[in-house]
């Protein structure tokens, strides 16, 4: 099946069909701004017929309830649907007239409902009008006649997709349906015809991608706090559930009920052993029905199978017209039409003949609800579709299923109410019930409780009126019937409930909605999922099965506790497949699929753990198979949820072996939170350290999470802590109490990808929410307890409590902990201190002293050599700390069975030497003492601002220089805080010319050619070396400056362009007011004169030039050329700029700052 065509016409289509509905709307005074009056006889010079001026008084009267826009949406809609609904019927032969209503039989787009026009037995056809309409060559107006009375002769047979078409969708048929490009042409051109052979498929993708573009909208419009209303909900929730996967939950609970208390068809249900590795492999045998998913019962406990024996006799008494089965949330019918496959097999074992299934199914069995009118029609279609499928003469015997959308009562006909009770009692109580429990139902769905009624006295009383004459039968069948369905549909119970329900969080909700779910559902509000979850169950026999696709976030985290709860104590999870965490692409959560009896039996569940098989659905859905086949696979558990309570939290961690590691006291027995630090905007209050202009008084450290890294590190933000800053976090709750304020602790990054990693917080430091941090009662640093967090016995039992993204306070506190350990506490201080030597030899640290290649030697080389051994020397001790670490533990623990103290090279947070990065690094230095940032004389900084060159006697010079006026003695800072990088040494302060002088001062000049030789190649450049250089400033530098400093830059790159034509570096902390002013006058200018000069002069050599010489100087010249223009073009945006003579306030961050240059800095990158 071809998904992209299916998506791009899906998407097209609602936009196109929207469109032309709309403009339909227009011939009829119809616009979003204006309706002209719904009782006008004619409308623009167009006299309307009686049919046409009812149905326009209708729309502008559903306009005037829901909205211009939801009337035309559902309109485009349900043509769409129909249309698709003729497509596939026209395909698979289930026309009841035979004749083709888009193609002609070798599938081009000539109607063969056209060219049979004369010849066809449709009811309702005029065939007068025909006549007249094929003698006039009015085809395309016959063509939209024939098929609106397709529509309506199929509503015989297919009431629920085809309604009549006397309502205002038939005045709204768009226009030009024959034409090149018109929706039936394009979903004819676009989808091949084999896609329409599966009816399931091609509606389900159909549906989905159809609402894609407004689910985004939807999911946009919340990021502006835009609550999803009750016209949106199915847009927003809607998700097709993988054909595999409906297998699976079906199967596994629908067909466990039944193999339970049937247990002689298994051989004709289930797959034998070669069968299911025929299926695995791909060689499937397309007459196999068998339950390929279905996965046997875990090995019990000899007690726990008599108990289970006892309940299989309520099974066996079972007959297939018995079970009641449901899919509450059924979408596009995908479930649905799974669900009668498999009552079809159930059927035919138990002797039923195929017809008498196929009528059984449809009468006794299966039930469908969704909130989506459009939905339910499809999943009504798909239905019918099915019983064809087995039935060839399935339409003719009348029966319709119990497939509805629901709906609401809030405009019910008073008087069709009255004339249905009759003045009886009972039916007149059970129509208030029924109304009262129905109004806004489309705000909550299928999630209702409905109270129980005498079903049979409200339908014996529909039976009555049907025949009947008032003038309020028709009402009454058309308002109230559709509410006596929905209402016994949601109150009888079933003994299997299957669905896809919605995922909404509580944040999300409309008002309504989430008052609702709260009153009715406090202990599983968090999502409109777990709500579901809990009504399904409550909807379902205690004998019964429910399979469900949802989230997973339910089995771990802290909110969800009640509903783990529930399924433990009032439920058996039978099977449960975790995914990997992105397998399922159309949803943006991480999923499972579940089956549950819903009744308590302590038994062993199965469960499939695929957490690391990644490559989308498709992997999950071979490892499912693996599994099934084969449970010695490594991933297959069986697990009693009963041991899920000894885990603080009662998470669903099925994995686990070994219980008795949560006897342990938790670390909250030792630890506490200390809040945090919430801005409420990051913006205004934080910036990076290297941005302001001075920590200490305003600006203070704060841990603000970060990359993985344990131990000791991350520390790059400042927070704004004035007065005036403080005042603000506490107003709106984001102030932490003062006994926490600079005190030593421990914290870790809220959100990983990965693992956790956990480091000491120092106590000059605040802390972010992003930095969950943890204090002793003494507040210091606990170095046992860092040293175990940093184990993999830590990361072993967190990842049981809470296997997500998130680690908050609380799931770390939840963690058991042995206790106070002398020798991993002595380890860790170890770890803290080769950390932070680490930490500390890059230039994003504040402790950032020196480059670690400023060496006593001849060579960069030497100076390298030196640096990688040490760097390995660190990397080699801290690796063998933490695997002696993880040897204490995991003895401790006694987890010798699952883990091993080994830790692999990507999991130690120090880092190695790296030729490239560390030359790139150098170059970055030597760029900083170029600008005075640095200094070969003062260790750390030099200048980040205040008075230029000002030597304080607290400073220490590295060998004692500071005796003298400046702090640059060795090296001295460019004057004028602008240093050019051009394609050539044009400027005295070129950026490549003070490099060299830079290697030439650090090593030496005997050994300049050689080191210089030696950083090109680390750069990877082809060429002389000072060319490998300059190629590197012009093209890379400020990328991998841009990329180090986090996009806050410090050096800022005056950039006229791609053609190189002026590019120069200033340092963003020694800006004046007159800088731009400089680089115009002094470097742009100047610029521009060379290009000059060397244009007039390259025009004169190429006028006495060789032919061959000619080319090549004719190419510099296009150059030059291009050079002049582009600076050109650049001096004029400049020369606004500096007249403006513009101050900066470091304080205000790199990002306002670069803003008000943005038309002459480079983009960062």
């Amino acid at each position: 099946m071809d998904k992209n065509a299916i998506k791009k016409f899906a998407v097209w289509a609602r936009t196109e069909l929207i469109a032309r509905v709309s403009l339909k709307g227009v011939e009829y005074g119809i616009t979003e701004d204006n309706i002209e009056d719904a009782n006008a006889d004619s409308v623009r010079g167009k006299v309307l017929t009686a049919d046409e001026k009812k149905q326009r008084q209708a729309l502008i009267a559903e306009i005037n309830d829901k909205g211009y826009k939801q009337v035309m949406e559902e309109v485009a809609y349900t043509w769409f649907n129909r249309f698709s609904a003729l497509r596939f019927m026209e395909v698979n032969g289930y026309l009841p007239s035979h004749v083709r209503v888009f193609t002609d039989e070798e599938n081009n787009f000539r109607p063969q409902i056209i060219t049979e026009a004369i010849h066809l037995d449709l009811d309702g056809l005029d065939m007068e009008k025909v006549y007249a309409l094929k003698e006039a060559e009015k085809t395309e107006e016959l063509y939209k006649y024939l098929l609106i009375v397709q529509c309506n002769a199929l509503n015989a047979i297919l009431p629920g997709m085809f309604q009549k078409l006397s309502d205002y969708t038939e005045l709204l048929l768009p226009d030009n349906l024959l034409r090149e490009g018109s929706v039936i042409q394009q979903m004819i051109e676009l989808i091949p015809e084999e896609d329409w052979k599966d009816a399931v498929q091609i509606i389900g993708w159909l549906y989905q991608y159809y609402n894609s573009e407004k689910k985004d909208d939807v999911f946009a419009a919340l990021k502006k706090n835009v609550k999803i209303t009750k016209e949106n909900i199915p847009a927003a929730t809607q998700l097709f559930t993988p054909d595999w996967i409906v297998r699976y939950m079906v199967e596994n609970s629908l067909g466990r009920l039944w193999l339970e208390g049937h247990p002689d068809v298994k051989e004709q249900l289930l797959p034998t052993e070669e069968e299911q590795s025929a299926y695995a492999a791909g060689n499937r045998d397309p007459e196999d029905t068998k339950w390929h998913y279905y996965l046997e019962e875990a090995e019990q406990e000899p007690e726990v199978q008599a108990q289970l024996a006892e309940i299989r006799k309520e099974y066996a008494a079972l007959t297939p017209d018995q079970l009641k089965v449901i899919d509450p949330c059924s979408g596009s019918g995908h479930i649905l039409a799974y669900m009668f496959d498999v009552l079809m097999k159930i059927y035919e074992s138990y002797g039923y003949t195929t017809r008498e299934a196929v009528a059984s199914i449809v009468e006794n069995n299966l039930y469908g609800l969704d909130i989506d009118d459009r939905a339910a029609q499809l999943a009504y279609f798909a239905v019918m579709m099915k019983a064809r499928q087995y039935d060839r003469r399935f339409f003719s015997r009348g029966i319709q299923p119990h497939v509805y959308a629901i709906v609401e009562s809030n405009h019910v006909d008073k008087f069709a109410v009255d004339y249905f009770c009759n003045g009886n009692m009972k039916l007149t109580a059970a129509m208030d019930t029924i109304i009262k429990e129905l109004h806004d139902a489309k705000e909550y769905g299928s999630i209702l409780t409905v109270t129980q009624q005498e079903w049979s006295a409200l339908h014996d009383r529909f039976a009555e009126i049907t025949e009947d004459i008032n003038m309020s039968r028709e009402t009454a069948l058309r308002e109230l019937l559709p509410l006596v369905q929905v209402s016994e549909a949601l109150a009888q119970k079933y003994d299997v409930v299957v669905t896809n329900p919605p995922y909404m969080g509580a944040s999300n909700m409309n008002p309504k909605l989430n008052e609702f779910i709260k009153n009715n559902y406090a202990d599983y509000k968090s999502d409109f999922f777990s709500a579901f979850v809990i009504h399904a169950s409550q909807m379902t026999k205690q004998s019964g099965y429910c399979g469900f696709f949802t989230p997973y976030v339910w089995m771990f985290i802290q909110s969800y506790e009640k509903m783990r709860n529930y399924l433990y104590n009032q439920a058996t999870i039978e099977t449960l497949i975790q995914f990997e965490y992105s397998a399922f692409e159309e949803a943006t959560v991480p999923v499972c699929t579940f089956a549950f009896q819903n009744r308590h039996v302590q038994k062993k569940g199965c469960y499939l753990r695929l957490v690391e098989f990644r490559g989308g659905m498709e992997v999950q859905r071979q490892k499912t198979l693996e599994a099934i086949e084969n449970h010695n696979c490594g991933f297959y558990y069986a697990q009693n949820a009963d041991n899920f309570s000894e885990i603080p939290g009662n998470p669903m961690a099925y994995w686990v072996k070994n219980f008795k590691i949560f006897e342990f006291q938790n670390l909250s027995s030792m630890l506490r939170s200390g809040g945090r630090i919430k801005t409420h905007d990051n913006n205004l209050y934080v910036r990076n350290w290297w941005e302001v202009y001075e920590i200490g008084d305003r600006w203070i450290p704060y841990t603000n999470g970060g990359e993985y890294r344990k131990w000791y590190g991350d520390y790059l933000d400042v927070v704004d802590w004035s007065e005036k800053a403080r005042e603000f976090y506490g107003n709106h709750g984001g102030l932490c109490k003062e006994i926490f304020w600079f005190k030593e602790g421990l914290t870790w990054g809220a959100i990983t990808s990965g693992d956790n990693s956990y480091r000491i917080k120092p106590k000059q430091f605040m802390f972010s929410s992003a930095s969950p941090t943890v204090f002793t009662s003494s507040f210091t640093c606990d170095m046992s307890v860092l040293a175990f967090l940093n184990t993999k016995v830590a990361k072993y039992i967190s990842k049981i409590i809470n296997p997500t993204l998130n680690q908050n306070v609380n799931d770390t506190l939840r963690i058991p902990y042995y206790g106070f350990s002398e020798k991993a506490s002595n380890c860790a201080s170890k770890c803290i201190e080769i950390s932070k030597i680490d930490w500390d030899s890059f230039e994003t640290s504040w402790d950032f002293q020196h480059h670690p290649l400023l060496r006593k030697v001849p060579t960069i080389a030497e100076a390298f050599d030196q640096w990688q051994a040490e760097c390995d020397d660190r990397f080699n001790q801290l690796k063998a700390n933490e695997e002696e670490l993880n040897r204490i533990f995991i003895d401790i623990y006694g987890l010798q069975d699952e883990l091993i103290p080994e830790v692999e090279d990507k999991d130690v947070t120090v880092r190695k030497a790296d030729l490239g990065r560390d030359i790139r690094s150098f170059i970055s230095y030597a760029v900083g003492c170029m600008f005075g940032r640095y200094s070969l004389d003062v260790d750390g900084l030099a200048y980040a601002g205040g008075e230029w060159d000002k030597v304080n006697s607290s400073e220490g010079g590295r060998e004692g220089t500071l005796g003298c006026a400046s702090k640059y003695a060795s090296f001295t800072a460019d004057k004028d805080n602008i240093i050019p990088i051009c394609d050539d040494e044009y400027f005295e302060d070129d950026i490549v010319g003070l490099f060299v002088e830079f290697v030439k001062t650090v090593y030496g000049a005997d050994t300049l050619d050689e080191n210089l030789k030696f950083i090109a190649d680390a750069l990877g450049g082809k060429g002389q070396p000072k060319d490998v250089i300059r190629n590197y400033f012009l093209s890379d530098f400020y990328s991998d400056h841009c990329k180090i400093y986090q996009k806050r830059p410090i050096y800022w790159l005056f950039d006229s362009g791609k053609k190189n034509g002026f590019k120069t570096l200033i340092y963003m902390h020694r800006y004046q007011p007159d800088t731009i002013a400089r680089i115009r006058t002094d470097y742009v200018h100047e610029q521009q004169a060379r290009y000059r000069t060397a244009i007039v002069d390259l025009e004169q050599r190429i006028a006495n030039a060789s032919t061959g010489e000619r080319v090549k100087l004719n190419k510099k010249l296009t150059t030059l050329q291009a050079q002049d223009t582009e600076i050109r073009t650049y001096e004029e945006k400049i020369h606004h700029l500096a007249d403006q003579m513009i101050s900066i306030d470091l304080d205000d961050g790199v990002k306002k700052n670069y803003a008000i240059f943005q038309d002459v800095l480079a983009k960062i990158k």
